[in-house]
């Protein structure tokens, strides 16, 4: 999914009447708006702050209660049948993380890192099909390619891949797409190739419709939102 960052800043004069001074500021915002239609992206949604613990950590949240058995996007069954240890469910492990600053940091790292490093495409121009779930080992990927980067890394780095399920959204422009939720005894987390903050679930502004269920291979649904066909273009 691609998207574009925009920064601004500077001192500008006053102006004596305060008309002309919102005339200008729209001029200068309308201008800002174009640029980033012309150069193929739109700006990230502005993220709240996240409020803090005393320890560093996000402040306790909720979870995103599972409902009744759901199908997954069929790209996931193409992935499970060339990666069937990453669709295995080990009921010996964890099904939720403990949320400690050195889990959080490898939680924030780790989305950052990701997010900077895999340059964004779309399944059909990286593999020539529609949709497609894949690690992205060449440095190009679209949404579920990169959060499955970052599920093999948390693994790597001792999280209960249990714990770690791929999540199906609508995002903000009614498209579908992939995220990954982080079950935690703080509440859901999720990590997120459009934005580098790690968000507690219901503050994405996604609707969330699946994601993995923990205690076999079927998924679970999350709300009674339609089903996408494909999780999305990037």
């Amino acid at each position: 999914m691609r998207y574009a960052v925009l920064r601004g800043g500077g001192n500008g004069s006053a102006f004596p009447r305060a008309d002309v001074k919102r005339r200008l500021g729209r001029v200068a915002h309308l201008s800002l708006v174009g640029a980033t239609l012309l150069l193929g992206g739109a700006a990230a949604p502005i993220q709240p702050s996240q409020a803090r613990s005393a320890a560093g950590l996000p402040e306790a949240g909720t979870v995103a209660d599972p409902g009744a058995p759901a199908r997954p996007v069929a790209a996931w069954n193409d992935f499970c049948a060339r990666y069937p240890a990453e669709c295995t469910v080990d009921p010996g492990e964890p099904a939720v993380v403990t949320l400690t600053p050195a889990t959080w940091h490898t939680l924030t790292t780790v989305n950052r890192r990701v997010n900077a490093r895999i340059k964004p495409i779309t399944d059909m121009a990286h593999w020539g099909v529609v949709d497609r779930w894949d690690f992205p080992d060449d440095g190009f990927g679209d949404c579920e390619d990169i959060q499955l980067l970052k599920r093999r890394m948390l693994v790597e780095r001792r999280l209960p891949r249990r714990a770690l399920r791929m999540t199906v959204v609508i995002d903000e422009i009614g498209e579908g797409h992939a995220v990954l939720m982080v079950r935690t005894d703080r509440g859901d987390l999720i990590l997120d190739n459009k934005t580098n903050a790690v968000l507690p679930w219901q503050r994405t502004g996604y609707s969330f419709v699946k994601r993995e269920g923990q205690d076999g291979k079927a998924w679970v649904s999350l709300n009674n939102d339609a089903s996408p066909a494909t999780t999305a273009n990037r």
